[in-house]
């Protein structure tokens, strides 16, 4: 029988080793070789990038080859490069898109294989969903058309191309590269292990500012956390702050799509927090207009923000590959996900935790505020926000089980509160009548339950999510 192969919320994601294997990701590139030659884009080459994680570089080296073996010229990182430089590699290299070989946040033990498109954006459903039914067939007739990779450096169908300067020269015309520098903050860096090492110390270190950098180095087991720059695994970033006296803390994830913050005192803020304040700085410091872009599992604080600056506020299912396309469409200022991925007006339509980074410290910058009196400043304008999400892993045969217990009979209260809406876009998505919310979800790329609230309080959010488990029986 041949193992089936799943796209997901960003691509396939995979545990190394057991369905992750050379074979299955020679087969991943085989489809996407046959789509592209299909459509007609195959002239226009792709490119081709990987993270820190094990054996990425050879995964990602079998995929050039693959291409190669179908005549498809392919740019091909000679280094773990975060997601963010290779989507925005694709669009300066004209290419027709590029296959990166992450899991992103995954634990140490996934890989993945994401595709992107011609505009640096995640691969839309349609394109995954095309790649993917091709696959039954490909593996198993065990097609996959290769070319060595020394051959096809000497023939020109690949090269290696360094996408950084290109990167870093376009970053620095959105945001004042040189001020940042000059700011004198002292910035500590948490690059997990990931693709984003070195990258805010290269920028930012050549005048006042100093930034340190811990978890740097290439450790394909992420020795201590899951490289997701949520709470629990800034616990090393918050006492380095206490210790060191740094104005901030930034973390990036396995690929540094993603970004994470610490404030001040050691206090990590949530991706909420951090989607609301880098909307704020584009209105008030920018004074920027544009609509913005938010996936269900996000704050409504961008409502109340889009109300007090007059601008729309589009709300999608969970996966950047949803928001892009109305950020494209709609010229939106901003987009953003749960998972603390935020894109921008003017970039690439995608996640990029490392400009979403510049731009946070250009808020502190240009306000004179400590990221802890950025959310008080935020709160002044929005009221208290308070978020908190619950993972747990489940037997995926319990799966219809487990959400038939809200489906059938979907509640009309939470605790106390009266369920005023109920949107099952992605999940299920509960309104409660003081403007609070529980969202019920299962993850697209793990075997993982999620359930989300936000509230006035912490302790409301977290009473809430208490009653969300209870009704789902886990």
């Amino acid at each position: 029988m041949v193992p089936k192969i799943k796209f997901g919320t960003d691509g396939w994601r995979g545990i190394i080793a057991d369905d992750f294997t050379f074979a299955n990701v020679r087969y991943c590139a085989q489809s996407v070789a046959e789509y592209l030659r299909d459509k007609g884009l195959a002239p226009r080459g792709m490119v081709v990038g990987y993270d820190t994680r094990f054996a990425s570089e050879r995964f990602a080296a079998a995929v050039a080859e693959v291409f190669a073996g179908n005549d498809i010229k392919t740019s091909l990182c000679p280094q773990a490069t975060p997601t963010p430089v290779v989507s925005y590699g694709v669009t300066q290299h004209k290419a027709a898109g590029a296959v990166i070989i992450t899991a992103s946040h995954n634990p140490g033990q996934w890989n993945g294989f994401k595709i992107k498109s011609a505009d640096g954006s995640s691969a839309p459903t349609a394109v995954e969903a095309e790649v993917e039914s091709r696959l039954p067939q490909i593996m198993a007739q065990d097609r996959a058309s290769t070319m060595p990779l020394e051959e096809g450096l000497n023939r020109g169908l690949i090269r290696y191309v360094d996408l950084a300067p290109a990167y870093i020269q376009h970053i620095s015309s959105l945001v004042d590269i040189q001020g940042l520098r000059d700011s004198g903050l002292r910035i500590t860096v948490d690059s997990m292990f990931g693709a984003g090492s070195g990258y805010f110390k290269g920028i930012l270190e050549s005048g006042r500012t100093e930034v340190i950098e811990i978890n740097g180095e290439r450790n394909p087991l992420f020795p201590g956390i899951q490289p997701e720059p949520i709470a629990r695994h800034l616990t090393k970033l918050s006492a380095t702050i206490r210790q060191n006296g740094s104005a901030i803390g930034l973390a990036t994830d396995g690929d540094a799509d993603r970004i994470g913050v610490v404030d001040e005192q050691g206090h990590p803020l949530t991706p909420l927090q951090i989607f609301a304040l880098l909307a704020l700085y584009l209105f008030e410091v920018r004074g920027e207009r544009g609509p913005m872009v938010r996936t269900v599992t996000t704050t409504s604080m961008l409502n109340k923000l889009g109300k007090l600056y007059d601008v729309p506020v589009y709300e999608t299912k969970v996966g950047f590959k949803y928001v892009a396309p109305i950020m494209m469409s709609q010229n939106a200022l901003i987009g953003g996900e749960e998972s603390s991925g935020f894109g921008f007006r003017g970039h690439i339509p995608e996640r990029d935790g490392i400009l979403a980074g510049l731009f946070l410290l250009d808020l502190m910058r240009k306000l004179a505020m400590s990221p802890s009196q950025l959310i008080g400043h935020l709160y002044q304008k929005v009221g208290p926000h308070h978020y908190n999400r619950l993972d747990l892993e489940f037997p995926p045969a319990d799966r219809e089980k487990i959400i038939g217990r809200i489906a059938n009979q979907p509640p009309a209260r939470i605790g106390p509160l009266n369920v005023v809406k109920l949107n099952q876009a992605d999940g299920y998505h509960f309104t409660l009548s003081d403007g609070s919310w529980l969202l019920v979800r299962f993850s697209g790329t793990e075997p993982i339950l999620r359930i989300y609230a936000e509230a006035a309080s912490l302790e409301q959010a977290n009473s809430i999510i208490a009653e969300g488990r209870r009704l789902l029986g886990v």
